[in-house]
């Protein structure tokens, strides 16, 4: 969507249809590395095209990859098994999945790579990646420790262990998982403490290493062993995105409608499906609720929060200030557009102070998305209940939901272009 802004006209009634979610970027992410280290033709059903995905793509694309795309949800990946290095640098957009998800892949490669992004990608942190390939030998440097990000590579790590801080995001430990297996030793990740974003997109990471022929054992609860198979090229299913069915388990709570997404909740196994137990208590959702474990999905919970019967804090959501922007401010920026004080951020956490007689007010606020997909599509919802919600910036939800707006359009929702 092209227009510079986008106002929702609250329906007035409970939404319900059915709406398919697209396949999941998390997931569809891996499985394009993983297709394009396997020597082979993988095909990769029910997957997501976005700006994301799009990116990872041509990356492969630009270091010999064949990825054809004979349908709207499917890539057919053709490889030699090796990425090889590119003309130019690799512009991977603001997409922190392809972005560290290639930096230790290519640490595995032979010669220079350049990875990089957009003045977002600019300012998210990669340091502790890159710190951690350095303890392996391999020649890499991110001066602002956020990228651009040079690798001269050899082919091989000089070590067959590696200590990793995952604080800040578990991608770190999804990059040198995936990238272990193309090694020629065992290979053993240590987590450095305990704690880790998202465990649960670990398990995301080792269940599409499985599939792709990787053996992986965990010796402890922070800790990994990965054999030197490589992978095999497979045809691999994508289920949809959970992270995305959250804007519509919240549209159809807040709403009280019945909208159908073709998946139930406990057959999703990413880890932004917890929170459909959460949304699923609206109006009465907890009174703390730890998002550490379902980070994606905290803007939806917050904006439902704002027509809760009580005042809900969210806690264990840091790792949210180092996301596309800083949607822990994002959030509290636009909840108090649209009322000042409903939204008060003590150190990292996020206190909304609840109030169900916002419905059907008209409180006129422009939500600055601050180009980024989730805070557009969360504030959205606010939108089905308050007059004269306006997003800016609507089309930067093509990041993982270019079809968002038509989701909620075919639902009977309407919107006034500016």
């Amino acid at each position: 969507m092209k227009t510079e802004k986008l106002t929702i006209l609250p329906p007035g009634r409970p939404l319900s249809g059915r709406v398919s979610p697209p396949g999941s970027k998390s997931i569809t992410n891996r499985a394009l590395l993983l297709a394009g280290l396997a020597k082979g033709t993988s095909r990769l059903t029910g997957a997501l095209k976005s700006d994301d995905t799009r990116y990872m793509a041509e990356a492969l694309r630009a270091m010999g990859v064949s990825v054809d795309e004979p349908d709207a949800t499917t890539f057919v990946v053709t490889s030699s098994g090796e990425l090889t290095a590119p003309a130019a640098p690799l512009f991977l957009g603001n997409a922190g999945t392809a972005t560290r998800f290639l930096t230790a892949a290519l640490a595995l490669g032979h010669g220079r790579y350049v990875v990089d992004g957009d003045e977002h990608m600019r300012k998210r942190p990669i340091k502790p990646l890159v710190e951690a390939l350095q303890s392996l030998g391999v020649t890499i440097e991110a001066p602002t420790g956020c990228p651009p990000v040079t690798i001269d590579a050899t082919g091989a790590f000089k070590s067959n262990r590696v200590v990793i801080d995952a604080g800040l995001s578990s991608q770190y430990v999804s990059a040198l998982q995936m990238a272990a297996a193309c090694g020629s030793e065992p290979f053993t990740i240590e987590l450095a403490g305990a704690d880790i974003g998202a465990r649960g997109y670990i398990d995301l990471t080792l269940a599409a290493m499985r599939a792709f022929g990787a053996k992986v054992s965990q010796p402890t609860a922070a800790s990994w062993q990965i054999e030197p198979t490589g992978y095999t090229a497979t045809d691999f299913h994508i289920e949809p995105d959970a992270s995305a069915a959250t804007y519509l388990w919240g549209a159809e709570v807040l709403t009280g409608g019945s909208i159908d997404i073709g998946t139930p909740s406990d057959q999703f196994t990413q880890p932004d499906a917890k929170a459909h137990d959460v949304i699923a208590a609206f109006p009465h959702m907890p009174a703390v609720i730890d998002g550490s474990q379902m980070q994606d999905a905290i803007p939806t919970i917050a904006v439902l929060a704002a027509f809760n019967e009580t005042p809900v804090r969210f806690v264990g959501i840091a790792n949210l200030r180092v996301k596309e922007c800083d949607r822990i401010r994002a959030l509290s920026t636009g909840l108090n557009n649209i009322r000042p004080g409903l939204a008060v951020e003590e150190g990292d956490d996020l206190i909304v102070h609840s109030d169900p007689s916002l419905a059907g007010q008209s409180l006129a606020a422009e939500i600055d998305s601050f180009a980024d997909h989730r805070i557009a599509m969360s504030f959205a919802l606010a939108g089905l209940m308050i007059h004269d919600i306006t997003i800016l910036d609507p089309g930067c939800v093509a990041k993982t939901y270019p079809g968002y707006w038509d989701a909620l359009a075919s639902l009977g929702v309407r919107f006034s272009q500016g």
